[in-house]
């Protein structure tokens, strides 16, 4: 017998949660190209590069930016987001929700899902490649390098973190490259966390400003530094920050060379360290 939920499920539309990757169009899988061409409605994130959707979607689909961006309310919220979703989908339209890098880091991908369980609505995830992945193979740095990392950490950090102090210890202590999203407006902090519980000083860190992107740029210090040498400095999103011995392979392995200071792929807002 089949169950009322399934019977809804069948009526209603589809909704395909997918990551965009890190910036350059040319990386996005063949399964969303399919998606971006099929779908009706695109509901995206502001890290999203446009161009994936100009060079993709079908003329007919309806794009809706989402915004998603920190420290900014004319971004949509999450709650705005679940029922945009639900409005589309319960209208028996295929909706893609696009989302920058890989949808399982550092997104709101679980409230979405969750929203959808919830009523009754298909849905599919199509994986992309993660910005630590893009910053890593753009910039030359391998971040588990052999006899420089035994493994690699991806983190966030912001004032309202709270990490333990033995979790500082552990990251401080530990051999493994740290790469941290969305951190980049507390550099100094960071580091000043890393050193009080014993990090090398000398440890390299290096920032990557819009990674596969021809606009990327790539900033070295390390943690003793960094504070000075990024002081009012304004690093445009997305960056990444990768702290670790693998760091100073950048110079001898990267292939990919810095675009012009200050350019863009998307209108981002500039963050201050």
């Amino acid at each position: 017998m089949t169950s009322q939920n399934t019977i809804e499920k069948q009526e209603y539309g589809k909704v395909i949660i997918a990551g965009a990757g890190p910036g350059d169009p040319e990386l996005i899988t063949l399964k969303l190209q399919r998606s971006l061409a099929n779908a009706e409605v695109i509901i995206y994130d502001r890290l999203v590069n446009p161009a994936i959707i100009t060079e993709n979607a079908s003329p007919e689909a309806v794009t809706i930016s989402a915004g998603k961006q920190g420290y900014n309310n004319a971004s949509f919220t999450q709650e705005e987001i679940n029922n945009l979703l639900l409005l589309h989908a319960k209208q028996g339209k295929t909706v893609l929700r696009l989302k920058g890098g890989d949808v399982a880091f550092f997104s709101n991908v679980l409230d979405e899902l969750k929203c959808l369980v919830e009523n009754g609505i298909n849905y599919e995830i199509i994986p992309g490649i993660t910005a630590a992945a893009g910053a890593s193979a753009y910039t030359g740095i391998p971040l588990t390098a052999r006899g420089y990392a035994q493994g690699v950490q991806l983190l966030t950090y912001n004032p309202n973190s709270h990490y333990s102090p033995e979790k500082w210890k552990q990251l401080a202590s530990g051999t493994d490259t740290l790469v941290f999203y969305m951190s980049v407006k507390n550099i100094a902090d960071v580091a000043e966390l890393l050193l009080r519980y014993s990090k090398k000083p000398g440890t390299p860190l290096a920032v990557i400003e819009q990674a596969s992107t021809k606009y990327q740029q790539v900033h070295l210090s390390d943690l003793q530094h960094c504070s000075h040498d990024f002081s009012g400095k304004k690093f445009s999103s997305p960056s990444l920050l990768i702290i670790g011995e693998v760091v100073h392979l950048y110079k001898s392995l990267n292939w990919n060379e810095n675009a012009a200071p200050g350019s863009v792929f998307n209108e981002l807002v500039t963050q201050q360290i």
